[in-house]
């Protein structure tokens, strides 16, 4: 069985299109799955939930999908408020009734973040204002709830390209955000997460009995094209991350 997973297209349908276009180049897949996060950010959040509607992919739902259906306006961020006003109603009703978790193939479970939650880190920690890997232990702990076990867990949210086994446990694989490859959360501890590229990311996964096989795939598309969307909904510092895979630097 041959898996495609996707993640955080952040309504970015110029790198969405790319990705697509390039697992179709390479034979297409037995199944593609979305792990949220589809519609946030100042780009095209319409058109990209029209066209995720008419893909019709098992789709997991993300914080920011939450966000966008369900904040109050007032406490909502500007990521989300810019997609939540384009949106149809039937749109936003239809991210929030997003399952949270999948379990996409035998062994397999999809998610966002973590099982349990849509916001909490999986396998990064927080040091110096980045994201970096966390200690093997600490993601241990953050699934020793996760019951039955299961041999290959997808997530996504942060953005990060991850790969890794746990010791006696499952093989946890992030593909990286298909449209939004870098950005700057705010919130306590404040920290950015970089990609380092401005290259649309996508993976594939091969299941063959117990021989599983992991490529983690960057594509080139027009960013600049979507990083001056970014600029013409005035925000430039998405622009920047769109260009460069990285935040600007505070001065």
């Amino acid at each position: 069985m041959r898996i495609a997973v996707i993640a955080d297209i952040h309504g970015n349908i110029l790198a969405l299109e790319a990705v697509l276009h390039d697992l179709a180049r390479r034979g297409g897949a037995d199944l593609v799955v979305n792990l949220g996060d589809c519609v946030s950010g100042p780009l095209w959040p319409r058109e990209t939930a029209e066209r995720l509607e008419k893909l019709a992919f098992p789709t997991v739902r993300g914080n920011h999908d939450r966000r966008v259906a369900s904040d109050p306006l007032a406490e909502m961020g500007p990521w989300d408020r810019f997609a939540h006003d384009q949106l149809t109603p039937m749109q936003r009703a239809a991210l929030l009734a997003l399952p949270t978790t999948l379990v996409v193939a035998p062994g397999v479970l999809a998610f966002h973040a973590r099982p349990d939650h849509d916001e909490r880190y999986l396998t990064e920690a927080i040091e110096d204002g980045r994201l970096v890997r966390a200690p093997l232990a600490v993601i241990g702990k953050r699934l020793k709830r996760l019951e039955p076990a299961h041999r290959i867990l997808l997530c996504g949210h942060s953005h990060r390209t991850e790969l890794l086994k746990l010791p006696d446990g499952p093989v946890l694989f992030n593909p990286g955000s298909v449209g939004c490859p870098a950005y700057d959360d705010p919130d306590e501890p404040a920290h950015v997460s970089e990609q380092g590229s401005p290259h649309a990311r996508y993976g594939l996964v091969e299941i063959e009995d117990a021989d599983d096989r992991f490529e983690a795939i960057a594509v080139a598309y027009d960013h600049e094209a979507a990083a001056r969307r970014a600029e013409e909904s005035g925000r430039p510092e998405w622009a920047h991350g769109l260009r460069t895979g990285f935040m600007p630097a505070k001065v």
